[in-house]
């Protein structure tokens, strides 16, 4: 079995639990306590150690293989799909690796719930949202990119209006939902109070 064939085969896992952690976010616009219900009924599944275990080892699989992958077929890459593809992907891995190894340390070593507020802190604690805005945004924008650029490759034999639909409108759906979720974590869509141990995290003691 091939490389990509199996980065392929992991991305499925990954894939589910995006889509699953996405709507999740997306709950927040309903509320934030009708979010955190919705990521407590979600986390008796993808907390089960077995679960867990097999979807962290499937996200660092999807982050190496896929740079290697893209490293590897650099030089051969051309047109605008291969390289939207590629560079989709390299946020992505980016963003895996960063966004795990900051959830597995909130719990660790910080001892703190990694729920909604722990991903809102760093919105709400100057300059650290001119990270987090483009952090979040082109995370969301480049795995809804990623999912159509696959789509569109397994396309080879539809029109070519088919298979620009396919990557068009997964880029689209990308853009909206990346907005709708940065707004929700910036409290512009609804209002709450990020708590103080939170913040905190992202403060430096005087003296």
């Amino acid at each position: 079995m091939s490389l990509r064939t199996l980065h392929r085969s992991s991305a499925v896992v990954v894939g589910l639990f995006a889509l699953v952690h996405i709507t999740n976010h997306l709950w927040s616009l309903v509320g934030i306590p009708e979010h955190i219900a919705f990521m407590e009924l979600a986390r008796k599944v993808y907390r089960q150690p077995v679960v867990e275990s097999l979807l962290l080892f499937c996200v660092a699989f999807q982050v190496v293989s896929g740079l290697w992958l893209v490293m590897r077929g650099w030089k051969q890459r051309t047109g605008a799909v291969a390289w939207m593809q590629a560079i989709s992907g390299t946020v992505l891995a980016f963003f895996l690796a960063v966004h795990v190894s900051a959830v597995v340390f909130g719990r660790t070593v910080l001892a703190l719930d990694t729920n909604f507020y722990y991903a809102a802190a760093g919105m709400h604690v100057p300059p650290y949202g001119f990270f987090f805005v483009p952090y979040y945004f082109l995370a969301v924008l480049a795995l809804f990119t990623h999912f159509g650029c696959a789509v569109y490759w397994q396309l080879q034999s539809a029109t070519a209006g088919m298979r620009r639909l396919a990557i068009g409108l997964p880029v689209l759906v990308g853009v909206a939902v990346s907005v709708l979720l940065v707004l929700s974590l910036a409290a512009r869509l609804q209002p709450f109070e990020v708590p103080a141990r939170y913040k905190a995290t992202y403060t430096h003691p005087k003296g």
